[in-house]
């Protein structure tokens, strides 16, 4: 009986259960979540795995080489960077991720962020509980500038709640969809004219040699001083030492991050020293709609390959194999 490793959080119940068990599939959850990060963990925790319903926990290459019976790798979410796709290509592992499930969530999430340090969380809650009793007023997020950077899915699900606010929504995108900007009559902008333009600025864009540390000392500089960013994208978008010296000069008054270079962040980040930084631990894009939704789809995936479909709109790697099998 093939078998399906758990190693995603939060994926010790739900809908995959059942739909895995009835196609013929073992369903495993190991024991520990956190310590999957490790390669050394990951790769004990996985070495007789069919296929994985796989978190954001790093897939470099040698642990990849090293797991004989892998098939496939069904992301959930939409992110893959954390994935080596070159040794799955090499291995014949198909990659797979859970589109167009969690960009509700996402957007919520980034919105809660945005409106959290508009109204000076956490500050705010860390002086009550020391008793510091302080009223200081603030901008009104209403009339103020969001700008997007990346237009796909999630960027234009945080764009539309933005203008619900009343904020004027500037966007950049390499490859902007048409028929949206002109429905919600959006403004796009090179990246640098809105980082100087915008208020807010939020990142929804993938991680690639183009854009890792696409927001670093240069990019912060050209922020409105007293901007703040928010990050539900990618940590590896974020030069965070640049960041950490933009927050603690003053030129960006707040950011709100729920993604970070290294994940889980190290409890000695200076980041945790700031009280203008607003955190979450990658959890942006759950909620239980989007949880149902994800788990369904990554069961389907690995259900559909070990049958012999090819699920193309899922599959993040081995272009143009044709003889692909289990």
């Amino acid at each position: 009986m093939p078998n399906v490793l758990c190693t995603a959080l939060n994926t010790d119940v739900g809908p995959h259960f059942e739909l895995l068990k009835q196609a013929g599939f073992e369903v495993i959850v190991p024991p520990t979540f956190r310590g999957l990060y490790q390669n050394d963990v990951l790769l004990a925790t996985a070495q007789t795995a069919d296929a994985v319903i796989a978190g954001s926990e790093p897939w470099p290459r040698h642990v990849i080489e090293q797991l004989p019976r892998l098939r496939v790798l069904s992301r959930t979410g939409v992110g893959f960077d954390a994935i080596d796709l070159a040794a799955c290509d090499d291995r014949r592992v198909a990659v797979a991720t859970t589109p167009g499930v969690n960009h509700h969530a996402v957007a919520e999430h980034t919105i809660a962020l945005l409106m959290g340090l508009a109204r000076g969380f956490p500050k705010r809650d860390q002086d009550v509980r020391t008793g510091h009793w302080e009223r200081q007023s603030g901008p009104r997020v209403m009339g103020r500038t969001l700008g997007v950077v990346g237009l796909g899915r999630i960027g234009q699900a945080v764009a539309t709640r933005a203008l619900g606010l009343g904020m004027r929504v500037v966007a950049y995108d390499p490859f902007p969809n048409g028929d949206f900007i002109r429905d919600w009559k959006l403004e796009m902008l090179s990246l640098d004219d809105l980082l100087a333009r915008s208020d807010y600025v939020s990142l929804h864009l993938p991680v690639s040699r183009e854009t890792q540390h696409i927001i670093n000392a240069t990019s912060l500089a050209k922020m409105k001083r007293g901007a703040a960013l928010i990050n539900t994208a990618r940590g590896a978008l974020v030069d965070e030492a640049a960041l950490y010296d933009a927050l603690a000069s003053g030129q960006l008054s707040g950011a709100g991050l729920d993604v970070f270079e290294i994940e889980p962040l190290p409890l000695d980040s200076p980041l945790l020293k700031l009280s203008n930084v607003l955190l979450s631990g990658h959890v942006a894009g759950l909620d239980d709609e989007s949880q149902h939704d994800t788990l369904t789809m990554a069961a389907d995936t690995i259900i559909q390959l070990q049958r012999g479909s090819w699920p193309t709109e899922r599959i993040r790697n081995l272009a143009g194999v044709r003889d692909w099998k289990w």
